[in-house]
């Protein structure tokens, strides 16, 4: 996937712009610029990784897509330990949450770094069983159990891109209550 797809993948979410975002396991931020480049230029973005090479990347890589690093905070953390941020109108999760098998535990505590109302942004693998780069992907299907059990509203499909790694990735989008 490139650049464009991030962004075609959670476009359908139509996020307003602005607002406070939290990326959990951004890595080297692929979908912390899609997000940015959907949200605009006011919103804040807490990208959160335990890698912090990864984290200097990304913000290299945003500094080069949009001129300087404005609206970008990093956080060195595990998005499993408790995380000292602010309310937030949403959360990305794109190939974080296939690394942990206590996916409801995970959910119920994003849920609660959430605002009323607020987005929960997934990009997994449409697929139940994992490899060894993939430990524990988990389908649409298995997301809309999992989200639900966690306290979010129905999510709903945004959109699907083929892969050559597990067949294909999916976007989904769930509210908080």
């Amino acid at each position: 996937m490139n650049h464009a797809d991030h962004v075609n993948i959670l476009r359908p979410a139509n996020l307003p712009a602005g607002g406070t975002w939290a990326d959990l396991g951004a890595g080297s931020g692929a979908f912390t610029l899609a997000l940015r480049e959907l949200v605009g230029p006011t919103a804040d973005i807490y990208a959160v990784d335990k890698d912090p090479a990864s984290l200097v990347e990304l913000q290299r890589r945003y500094g080069v897509r949009f001129g300087g690093t404005a609206g970008l905070q990093v956080r060195e953390a595990d998005f499993r330990s408790p995380l000292a941020l602010p309310e937030l109108d949403g959360v990305l999760m794109a190939n974080s949450l296939h690394f942990h098998k206590a996916k409801p535990a995970i959910l119920s505590k994003v849920r609660g770094l959430l605002r009323p109302s607020a987005t929960l942004l997934v990009v997994e693998y449409n697929v139940d069983r994992g490899n060894l780069w993939v430990p524990y992907p988990f389908s649409f299907e298995t997301f809309r159990h999992l989200a639900v059990e966690a306290g979010f509203a129905e999510p709903r499909l945004l959109a699907t891109h083929p892969s050559s790694f597990l067949g294909k990735f999916y976007a989904a989008a769930a509210q908080a209550p």
